[in-house]
Protein backbone atom coordinates (compact mmCIF):
# COMPACT_ATOMS: atom_id res chain seq x y z
CA UNK A 1 0.00 0.00 0.00
CA UNK A 2 2.46 2.71 1.13
CA UNK A 3 4.70 1.42 -2.12
CA UNK A 4 1.43 2.48 -4.35
CA UNK A 5 1.06 5.90 -2.49
CA UNK A 6 5.38 6.91 -2.70
CA UNK A 7 4.52 5.75 -6.84
CA UNK A 8 1.42 8.27 -6.76
CA UNK A 9 3.36 11.01 -5.13
CA UNK A 10 6.15 10.60 -7.72
CA UNK A 11 4.76 9.72 -10.72
CA UNK A 12 1.98 12.36 -10.37
CA UNK A 13 3.78 15.10 -9.32
CA UNK A 14 6.76 14.83 -12.22
CA UNK A 15 4.65 13.37 -14.28
CA UNK A 16 3.94 15.35 -17.71
CA UNK A 17 1.84 13.46 -20.20
CA UNK A 18 0.36 14.29 -23.46
CA UNK A 19 -0.19 17.69 -23.15
CA UNK A 20 -1.00 17.43 -19.08
CA UNK A 21 2.22 19.29 -18.29
CA UNK A 22 0.31 22.14 -16.99
CA UNK A 23 -1.30 19.86 -14.56
CA UNK A 24 0.57 18.99 -11.61
CA UNK A 25 0.15 18.12 -8.05
CA UNK A 26 3.00 18.64 -5.09
CA UNK A 27 3.45 16.45 -2.71
CA UNK A 28 1.81 18.34 0.52
CA UNK A 29 -1.49 18.34 -1.55
CA UNK A 30 -1.33 14.69 -2.64
CA UNK A 31 -0.66 13.76 1.59
CA UNK A 32 -3.42 15.84 2.41
CA UNK A 33 -5.92 14.75 -0.18
CA UNK A 34 -5.23 11.41 1.46
CA UNK A 35 -5.38 12.81 5.03
CA UNK A 36 -8.58 14.13 3.70
CA UNK A 37 -10.15 10.70 2.84
CA UNK A 38 -8.90 9.06 5.37
CA UNK A 39 -10.84 10.82 7.91
CA UNK A 40 -13.98 11.64 5.72
CA UNK A 41 -14.21 8.16 4.89
CA UNK A 42 -13.56 7.23 8.80
CA UNK A 43 -16.63 9.84 9.48
CA UNK A 44 -18.82 8.75 7.09
CA UNK A 45 -18.82 5.25 8.28
CA UNK A 46 -19.22 6.29 11.69
CA UNK A 47 -22.22 8.23 10.73
CA UNK A 48 -23.24 5.30 9.24
CA UNK A 49 -23.18 3.53 12.11
CA UNK A 50 -20.72 1.04 11.46
CA UNK A 51 -18.71 0.06 14.38
CA UNK A 52 -15.25 1.38 15.18
CA UNK A 53 -13.60 -2.32 15.40
CA UNK A 54 -14.10 -5.34 14.03
CA UNK A 55 -15.53 -8.20 16.42
CA UNK A 56 -13.45 -9.99 18.71
CA UNK A 57 -10.93 -12.06 18.03
CA UNK A 58 -9.67 -9.30 15.50
CA UNK A 59 -7.42 -11.43 13.65
CA UNK A 60 -10.36 -13.85 12.76
CA UNK A 61 -13.07 -11.58 12.22
CA UNK A 62 -14.75 -10.83 8.43
CA UNK A 63 -16.98 -8.10 10.24
CA UNK A 64 -16.45 -4.41 8.22
CA UNK A 65 -15.60 -1.53 10.59
CA UNK A 66 -14.53 1.81 10.01
CA UNK A 67 -11.24 1.31 10.64
CA UNK A 68 -10.24 -1.34 8.15
CA UNK A 69 -11.49 -1.94 5.27
CA UNK A 70 -13.56 1.57 4.51
CA UNK A 71 -10.38 4.17 4.87
CA UNK A 72 -8.02 1.14 3.33
CA UNK A 73 -10.48 1.31 0.01
CA UNK A 74 -10.47 4.96 -0.30
CA UNK A 75 -6.73 5.41 -0.38
CA UNK A 76 -6.59 2.85 -3.18
CA UNK A 77 -9.12 4.68 -5.48
CA UNK A 78 -7.41 8.02 -4.75
CA UNK A 79 -4.65 6.38 -5.23
CA UNK A 80 -5.53 5.74 -8.50
CA UNK A 81 -6.74 8.77 -9.38
CA UNK A 82 -3.64 10.39 -8.62
CA UNK A 83 -1.77 8.03 -10.56
CA UNK A 84 -3.64 8.97 -13.73
CA UNK A 85 -3.28 12.86 -12.83
CA UNK A 86 -6.95 13.39 -12.15
CA UNK A 87 -7.77 16.04 -9.33
CA UNK A 88 -10.95 17.25 -9.96
CA UNK A 89 -10.96 20.61 -7.96
CA UNK A 90 -8.62 22.40 -5.29
CA UNK A 91 -5.90 19.71 -6.09
CA UNK A 92 -7.85 17.02 -5.42
CA UNK A 93 -9.84 17.49 -2.13
CA UNK A 94 -12.81 17.44 -3.60
CA UNK A 95 -12.47 14.40 -5.11
CA UNK A 96 -11.15 13.27 -1.60
CA UNK A 97 -14.35 13.83 -0.09
CA UNK A 98 -15.69 12.28 -2.60
CA UNK A 99 -14.28 9.09 -2.59
CA UNK A 100 -14.19 8.80 1.29
CA UNK A 101 -18.27 9.26 1.44
CA UNK A 102 -18.75 6.83 -1.94
CA UNK A 103 -15.99 4.61 0.51
CA UNK A 104 -17.85 3.95 3.25
CA UNK A 105 -21.26 3.91 1.40
CA UNK A 106 -19.61 0.80 -0.36
CA UNK A 107 -18.53 -0.96 2.63
CA UNK A 108 -21.87 -0.71 4.65
CA UNK A 109 -24.43 -1.55 1.68
CA UNK A 110 -22.79 -3.10 -1.06
CA UNK A 111 -19.13 -4.89 0.50
CA UNK A 112 -20.85 -8.23 1.37
CA UNK A 113 -22.04 -8.38 -1.78
CA UNK A 114 -18.64 -7.98 -3.50
CA UNK A 115 -16.58 -9.65 -1.01
CA UNK A 116 -18.91 -13.09 0.70
CA UNK A 117 -18.29 -14.30 3.95
CA UNK A 118 -16.43 -17.59 3.81
CA UNK A 119 -18.47 -20.45 4.91
CA UNK A 120 -18.13 -22.76 7.83
CA UNK A 121 -16.59 -25.95 7.99
CA UNK A 122 -18.57 -27.85 9.78
CA UNK A 123 -22.10 -26.28 8.69
CA UNK A 124 -22.07 -24.86 5.48
CA UNK A 125 -23.21 -21.53 6.53
CA UNK A 126 -22.14 -18.12 6.82
CA UNK A 127 -19.75 -17.57 9.51
CA UNK A 128 -20.81 -13.88 10.63
CA UNK A 129 -24.88 -15.36 10.38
Amino acid sequence: MFDLMCNAIYFASYGKFIGLGNISISLFDMLLAYIVAIICSIAVALVLKLPLLPSKPYRYSFDVSAIYPTPIIAIGILSIFLVLNYTFMYNGLVLAVIIGVLSALFVKYLFSFVFPNPLDKDEGEDINE
